[in-house]
């Protein structure tokens, strides 16, 4: 198990706090990655704990792309 040091360090790099660290890889892991509004709140908490805007847009492409299995098993080739 990662030590509370690990999750300062990480804290101090991103100003992610290590309870939204695992409310995040709860959703993940108990959350069914098929479900349109699950997709949503992961790409949301991402955003927010990343700083970066995702549009309306962007996020409903991402969504799709996850629902209709059109991500590549390459992720080299998302870039």
């Amino acid at each position: 198990m990662l030590g509370d040091n690990f999750f300062k360090r990480v804290e101090n790099k991103t100003n992610v706090n290590k309870e939204t660290i695992f409310s995040l890889a709860s959703k993940l892991q108990k959350g069914n990655m098929k479900d349109e509004k699950v997709l949503k709140e992961v790409i949301d908490e991402l955003s927010t704990m990343t700083g970066k805007t995702v549009s309306d847009e962007k996020k409903q492409k991402i969504v799709s792309t996850i629902l209709n299995d059109e991500v590549p098993q390459n992720v080299d080739k998302m870039f």
